[in-house]
């Protein structure tokens, strides 16, 4: 069972302390006896040790950090939201093959904002801007939100702000299951969650710190139940011997913990395991031992929208990653959506 985020030490910027969630966690940290430290600047954090990069990786991964988001201008997300929700960055899972290892540097710490507010009023001004239009916000872009959800009841807010606008729509992906207390409150069918998902022997082999395959499902079965649109990534797609076997496994079970309605259909995405020379660097400097399957021999370059390359499957063997889960959803999931397979 994975527990609730506790963190080994955590700093807290001056400003986050003039906010009510700052002021709360504060209190709640000193009760708790965990070392706290002050900052002057939450983009400045000094104090978190590491002699080599995998030891400043996991305490990294055991740092929390508080502050204030300073600046209102909100990142694109295309293709599947217009705006990124800026709530929290990086996330305590330690999954080896994470995008996030190559962005967020070397010790990727914990950071959430306690000016939910002013970040909400934001999205305000970005929804009337795009009127008749609707604007759809994404909220775990650079992280997973729900593991320090029951300290900062952020979700829950934002969820209750976007039910009540009429051209908003939020999203959220999570890989954790801590999710009762998103299940009261009102929504009106305006946030989407999802739940990223992979065959058992992937999350036990490549996913540490994160829940199995069974408590994901579990826990998207609460939140469809609660009327929410629900979603699925299955991703980063594996190939290996019974890939099809394991995978074929995972959507049976979801299928069978799901009643699959009309009026509520999951959707899906799906997205083959790919990745750029850098981040192939810096997993085996955080995880030498990796058998992430990595030879660039076994793979096709292509150049990405960002203008670097990817190292992706060879063509013919994307298409039956798009052949199988195209034929085990449609058989499946008959109502659902499948929003891409790539």
């Amino acid at each position: 069972m994975i527990e609730l985020f506790k963190p080994k030490r955590i700093f807290f910027e001056q400003g986050a302390l003039e906010y009510p969630i700052g002021e709360r966690l504060f209190s709640l940290f000193k009760n708790k006896n965990i070392p706290v430290s002050m900052l002057k600047s939450h983009n400045r954090v000094t104090g978190i040790p590491g002699k080599n990069p995998r030891e400043a990786y996991l305490e990294g991964k055991k740092t929390m950090v508080v502050g204030v988001r300073k600046s209102l201008d909100f990142a694109t997300c295309k293709p599947s939201a217009h705006f990124q929700l800026p709530l929290v960055t990086s996330c305590m899972g330690k999954c080896q093959y994470c995008y996030l290892n190559t962005q967020l540097g070397k010790k990727p710490y914990i950071r959430l904002y306690v000016n939910i507010e002013e970040i909400l009023g934001k999205a305000k001004e970005l929804i009337e801007e795009r009127k008749p239009e609707v604007t759809v916000f994404e909220g775990a872009a650079t992280s997973d939100p729900i593991p320090v959800e029951p300290y900062t009841g952020a979700l829950q807010q934002v969820i209750q702000f976007f039910a009540q606008e009429p051209l908003g729509r939020f999203r959220f992906v999570t890989k954790f299951t801590d999710v009762d207390s998103l299940l009261t409150s009102t929504h009106e069918k305006h946030t989407t969650v999802r739940f990223s998902i992979n065959s058992q022997p992937i999350i036990s082999t490549f996913e540490q710190g994160t829940p199995r395959l069974e408590a994901r499902i579990d826990a998207a079965k609460k939140v469809y139940s609660a009327g929410y649109p629900l979603g699925f990534i299955v991703a980063p797609v594996f190939l290996y011997k019974n890939w099809q076997t394991d995978y074929h496994t995972m959507l049976e079970k979801l299928s069978q913990a799901l009643d699959n309605t009309d009026d509520n259909p999951p959707r899906f995405e799906v997205i083959s395991h790919r990745y750029t020379l850098r981040a192939k660097s810096t997993i085996l400097e955080v995880f030498p031992d990796t058998k992430i399957p990595m030879k660039e021999e076994d793979r096709q370059f292509k150049y990405g929208q960002f203008g670097y390359g990817k190292y992706l499957y060879p063509k013919e063997k994307r298409k039956q990653v798009i052949d199988f889960f195209t034929t085990e959803i449609n058989n499946l999931f008959p109502n659902a959506a499948i929003d891409y397979i790539i």
